[in-house]
């Protein structure tokens, strides 16, 4: 299952953009164009996010291991999205005006978190190979990649600040992620618990 799922997945994360050229070449993206693939992009960049970080509890709790050889490429697809929405901002929004995209930058705060979530994304899609992996050492690597926890904190805050009056879909997101760093912080909690206890019995027995 293993193999072809890869392909599957793959295809998957590319449904979005398919979806949103076909309704462009359509021209069923309304009004105003640049709003819709600006809410679009940002939305799967949450979502890819959020299936990224899903990854681990579910491969724990289920024990399907098989899950983690996804999360690379769940990871990748939030950063392509990221890279979408923020070109359709500065090109189809701004006109590439960069002194006008770094007042907004600078001045408005719901940009401000936005980017900042984009920036932190870089590092990681960049360092997402193997290759990487070695040339850092896996501690250093996965010290690293826990921006993706600050990156995903930033986009909901971001999406929060910009609708302002109907929160709700911001707050669906706020929850899950809540629920993804609430269980991390739990099997944390109870990983330092085990640890502790068996520093506590070998004391034990190293004073019998």
């Amino acid at each position: 299952m293993v193999r072809w799922f890869k392909p599957v997945v793959f295809l998957a994360g590319l449904g979005p953009l398919a979806r949103l050229g076909w309704k462009a070449y359509m021209g069923r993206l309304g009004a105003n164009p640049i709003e819709v693939i600006t809410h679009s992009t940002g939305d799967w960049i949450l979502i890819f996010l959020l299936v990224t970080l899903s990854v681990t509890p579910v491969r724990k709790l289920t024990g399907q291991l098989w899950l983690i050889r996804y999360r690379r490429m769940f990871g990748l697809f939030a950063c392509f999205y990221a890279v979408l929405h923020f070109l359709t901002y500065i090109w189809l929004d701004k006109f590439f005006d960069m002194r006008e995209v770094w007042a907004d930058v600078s001045k408005r705060r719901f940009i401000t978190i936005g980017f900042t979530g984009f920036v932190l994304l870089i590092p990681l899609a960049l360092t997402s190979t193997a290759g990487w992996i070695r040339r850092l050492g896996g501690h250093r690597w996965r010290a690293l990649h826990r921006l993706i926890y600050v990156s995903a904190i930033a986009g909901v805050i971001h999406y929060w600040w910009l609708v302002k009056a109907d929160i709700s879909k911001p707050a669906q997101y706020a929850f899950v992620l809540s629920l993804l760093l609430g269980y991390r912080v739990v099997a944390w909690l109870v990983q330092k618990r085990k640890a502790a206890s068996v520093l506590a019995r070998r004391a034990e027995v190293a004073q019998e």
